[in-house]
């Protein structure tokens, strides 16, 4: 008989770990508490290739390039809009790897979805976890519904706020680093065919990353502030204010900030679990683990990494028991660690003033380490 397995939370790392699991032969159940499975969630997401070398695994690269934007470069702006550099992007997924594809996070949920629901996994959506119960052998599952279930290991891929990681009795919040980025899906302006970045201007960042043929998703980087100092219905506005200060493509972008539906703000955050990522057969990964801001965009990548690598592990070990589950963590500390230092080191620099920090030796050493296989 199977395996089996409950993967908790259906967002990036939870679908593509159901789809690595089922491929590997074991039977899989995934639970997401969204209703809609987070299908419409989210403006855009930067894939490196260290993500799309995961994405390949999963089975759903061809997808993601049909509907993505691909590119091999990064133009920096200065604020009114004049090209300063044009730079190459590392392939650090390999040669035959774009650099980078940027993508409607809604589209790629989809794409994850369709190849989940295609595993013959079996989902719940609208439910979640309230109770385990563990022995040597396995963990008896409650869900908010009053049912029950009996699984050889349970992963938590429910996010930065874990229900799961609360329910071990791992007590990690996720910490705010003074940033916070206003974002927006846009049509994708004239002549941007890669991502365009300013650094200055009346934000720390202002950024415009082409999602597809037509599509674009732009972002704002400011110090963060008290949430509820703009009310959510007036977010179009605050953006609009915000973008008047940048040239470049900027104009066109402001000019379709209508919806302050289709308009996220949210604070950087850093989380990272230096302890075990497992009680007995509960293991944690992605973002119920580790978090880190956008500014290397590397957040997808590294959650992708961890299912990629754990299930690796669990196919390849007879024994399921803490020396696999801290195998896996201690295979991915260190790189997980770069990451989300890294992350939150740009954020600081940015908000220090510091002119003269070593921004290109921290690209270099990072993209250098994400060459390497996780």
């Amino acid at each position: 008989m199977a395996r089996t397995v409950l993967v908790v939370g259906g967002g990036t790392a939870g679908n593509a770990l159901t789809v690595l699991l089922r491929r590997a032969g074991f039977a899989v159940d995934l639970v997401e508490l969204r209703a809609d499975w987070n299908s419409a969630t989210g403006s855009g997401i930067t894939l490196q290739g260290n993500a799309l070398r995961v994405l390949r695994e999963v089975g759903v690269l061809d997808l993601v390039l049909r509907d993505g934007f691909a590119f091999d470069e990064l133009s920096l702006l200065s604020p009114d809009g004049t090209v300063l550099a044009v730079q190459s992007s590392g392939r650090v997924g390999g040669d035959d790897l774009p650099a980078t594809v940027g993508m409607q996070r809604p589209r790629l949920q989809q794409i994850l979805i369709d190849a989940v629901r295609a595993s013959g996994a079996f989902v719940r959506l609208g439910r979640t976890v309230t109770a385990f119960e563990q022995d040597t052998d396995s963990v008896r599952v409650t869900f908010d519904d009053g049912t029950t279930g009996r699984y050889d290991l349970v992963v938590g891929a429910d996010g930065v706020q874990s229900g799961v990681r609360r329910l071990i009795g791992i007590d990690c919040v996720a910490e705010p680093t003074g940033m916070a980025i206003w974002r927006a899906p846009v049509p994708r302006p004239a002549g941007v065919e890669h991502t365009h970045m300013v650094y200055g201007g009346g934000c720390f960042i202002a950024g415009c990353c082409p999602t597809g043929e037509h599509t674009a998703y732009a972002y704002l980087v400011e110090r963060n502030r008290d949430r509820s100092a703009v009310e959510p219905a007036a977010y179009h506005r605050e953006m609009r204010r915000l973008a008047e200060s940048y040239g470049g493509p900027w104009p066109e972008i402001q000019r379709s900030l209508t919806d302050p539906a289709l308009i996220n703000y949210t604070w950087f955050e850093r989380l990272l679990l230096d302890g075990p990522w497992h009680r007995g057969r509960v293991v944690l990964a992605g973002d119920a683990a580790h978090a880190c801001p956008p500014t290397l965009a590397q957040g997808a990548a590294m959650s992708l990494e961890d299912v990629l690598v754990l299930t690796g592990l669990l196919a390849a070990e007879e024994v399921w028991d803490d020396g696999l589950f801290t195998r896996y963590r201690d295979r991915r500390y260190p790189r997980v660690r770069e990451i989300v230092d890294g992350s939150v080191q740009l954020g600081q620099w940015l908000l220090d003033g510091v002119r003269d920090a070593d921004v290109p030796g921290l690209m270099g050493r990072t993209a250098a380490m994400l060459r390497e296989l996780p």
